[in-house]
């Protein structure tokens, strides 16, 4: 069984009558030291990414017409929605791996 940045201590102990007991512990492994699997900076790129996802998200949302018997083309197929949000989609996605992947500096 292998827990990360833990060491497991083994104690025998002798009882009253002469039987050996062992108590096992966890104690926190000193050669691993307390590295946490994200930084506060990993964090703070995984929040911008989440932001240009949403801006990319309600820029491609609505197209709702006045009129539901016009039909307007720019408003469906304008640069907004067919160009700049999916990029802005694909970018947060980036940014989102590169904040998981980013590694801390020791």
């Amino acid at each position: 069984m292998s827990i990360p940045n833990k060491k497991i201590v083994d104690q025998n102990q002798r009882s009253a009558k002469g039987h050996t007991t062992t108590k096992v512990t966890i104690a926190p492994n000193p050669a691993q030291g307390n590295n946490p699997l994200f930084t506060k900076e990993n964090y703070k790129w995984m929040l911008i990414g989440l932001v240009v996802l949403i801006l990319g998200f309600f820029l491609m949302a609505g197209g709702k017409s006045a009129d539901p018997n016009v039909f307007n083309d720019n408003e469906i197929y304008g640069f907004q929605r067919i160009t700049l949000a999916p990029i802005l989609i694909i970018a947060g996605l980036v940014i989102e791996i590169y904040a998981i992947m980013k590694r801390q500096h020791a």
